[in-house]
């Protein structure tokens, strides 16, 4: 199939590792710095690659089937759109869009062009994360009391100065919309998906040059009764300290950790099928970074659901209840109350001059 990528940031070299794994057809990168998509044609040896400037063009020209939009947040939909109609396939890297009005656009359009959208929570595709997913699915868990996510990470001024549209409401979100929407995705999935309140405290405490906030803490109730518990921040010193899920039910407790939500460290279950020692060492990868290695599996399912006319496993309605949940805590916390669900409107852009 051909492939080309939006965006040659941070996350663009996960993205070109994934399609070259997967024997996609690189057939164009896009950037608005010539350098960088420089860097990437030498650095992963992209000869046959075509390089633009403007992603119109380079669809126009190219006609990929698969398009993975890897820009800043707050451009996705309007990218997404594009290729949508174009009659591209596309791959949006978190979250899908900074509305819901932009993600049901996404949702919506994709299905009247017939293609596929997923949105890139590659976590969900860890070897720990399935494993806890198959006992879930399996009711090892039997009645799911609740869970945490904790993000506990570093941005500091050199993050922030490398990008001018990072932590800004227009095009990014803070803390909990960029660096937590991972474990927060992973948090609503495990526990049921369907919300009935949020009560969010955010803050920004450390980073006086950002508009969004470092610090936010939630309490989730969900419509199965369980409840939920987000703690998410960046202002760990001196460096990523841990991404966490726990997971408490009636009849087993099960806690990830690592980098990347990679390696299960707790894993206790009433009925004793399988010995906790052989999944601990057996269901845990130790990835160089916190991406993890979940995009190459991501980029196989989203082919195979190409062929198969299926949904992707991480799908555009995935995205928007991850986001969905972002923008709850952030409404809860500007009007000091919980905010029922399901949210009907909420963009990012109310929150200017929250801070």
């Amino acid at each position: 199939m051909k492939y080309a990528l939006i965006g040659c940031g941070r996350i663009s070299p996960n993205h070109i590792v994934a399609a070259k794994r997967n024997n996609l057809n690189i057939v164009g990168i896009c950037d608005i710095r010539n350098d960088m998509m420089m860097e990437k044609k030498i650095k992963y040896d992209l000869k046959n690659t075509s390089y633009y400037n403007n992603y119109q063009e380079m669809i126009e020209n190219e006609k990929p089937e698969i398009v993975a939009i890897a820009t800043e947040s707050g451009k996705h939909a309007s990218i997404a759109l594009d290729c949508i109609n174009a009659g591209c396939n596309v791959i949006i890297e978190k979250p899908i869009a900074l509305s819901l009005d932009d993600a049901d656009k996404i949702i919506c359009t994709a299905k009247e062009k017939g293609v596929k959208v997923c949105t890139n929570h590659q976590n969900r595709f860890n070897k720990s994360i399935q494993k806890i997913r198959e006992a879930l699915e399996q009711e090892r868990f039997g009645r799911m009391f609740y869970g945490t996510a904790n993000i506990r990470w570093c941005r500091d001024y050199n993050y922030y100065s490398q990008a001018k549209w990072r932590g800004t409401w227009e095009q990014d979100g803070g803390a909990l919309m960029n660096q937590c929407i991972h474990n927060i995705d992973l948090l609503r999935w495990m526990l049921g998906d369907d919300i009935d309140e949020v009560i969010g405290i955010t803050d920004r405490i450390n980073h006086s040059y950002i508009e969004a906030e470092d610090f936010g803490v939630a309490l989730i109730r969900f419509t199965n009764g369980a409840y939920g518990i987000v703690e998410g921040t960046t202002n760990i010193y001196p460096q990523n300290l841990e991404e966490t899920l726990y997971l408490f039910g009636e009849k087993g407790t099960v806690k990830v950790g690592g980098k990347s939500v990679n390696e299960i460290e707790k894993w206790c279950f009433a009925d004793s099928i399988d010995n906790s020692e052989d999944v601990i060492l057996n269901y845990r990868e130790n990835p160089s970074n916190v991406y993890g290695f979940g995009h190459t599996p991501l980029y196989a399912d989203v082919i195979s659901a190409i062929q198969d006319n299926r949904e992707p496993y991480v799908n555009g309605e995935a995205g928007k209840r991850a986001l969905e949940l972002v923008l709850g805590i952030y409404k809860s916390a500007v009007d000091g109350k919980a905010v029922k669900f399901p949210l009907k409107q909420c963009s990012t852009m109310e929150f200017i001059g929250r801070f």
